[in-house]
């Protein structure tokens, strides 16, 4: 059982860094990227012993999340595979690992945004006459791939969330 539920355990980051790779190199998150997360996360919690009422708040927490990111999708700020990795990602992370996770995935993205302005700065010259994905991301005023910020994050606070305290104390 324990094997079992590790390897439940594992979905979430190998999902998230599946998808923060794919928005390095496409610019997209693959929806199904989320869904995957989202139905495994119901299984995964069965298995390591979440309550109800504990499964209800990781709910609640995603939807409070999907609603914000909603907002911020219709404002431009970020893109809406982004919004929905970063819902399906605070499923799984619940009350106790969200505010790690959004906290660092700010911190983070604004790292990496930062490095991408240095690197459009003075890697672009480097770049001409090729193709590519690379010379894609150093478009100036190019997209971010906010994904790899959100696979961060989650990697970071992934070890605060109930389900991963809940498994390390059973």
């Amino acid at each position: 059982m324990d094997a079992l539920a590790l390897v439940c355990l594992g979905i979430l980051p190998a999902l998230v860094i599946v998808g923060g790779l794919h928005d390095l190199t496409t610019m997209k998150i693959p929806n199904w990227v989320s869904g995957c997360l989202i139905v495994a996360f119901f299984p995964a919690a069965l298995l390591i012993g979440l309550q109800p009422m504990g499964v209800a708040i990781h709910v609640a927490v995603a939807v409070a999340a999907l609603l914000i990111g909603m907002g911020l999708f219709a404002l431009h700020l970020l893109g809406g595979g982004d919004v929905k990795l970063i819902a399906a990602a605070c499923l799984w992370l619940g009350a106790a690992g969200a505010g790690v996770f959004v906290l660092m995935t700010a911190v983070i993205g604004g790292l990496l945004c930062l490095a991408l302005i240095l690197a459009r700065t003075w890697l672009r010259p480097y770049l001409t006459g090729r193709s590519g994905w690379v010379t894609r991301l150093m478009e100036p005023k190019g997209d971010i791939p906010y994904g790899v910020a959100i696979a961060a994050g989650v990697l970071v606070a992934w070890p605060t969330s109930p389900l991963m305290t809940a498994f390390l104390a059973g």
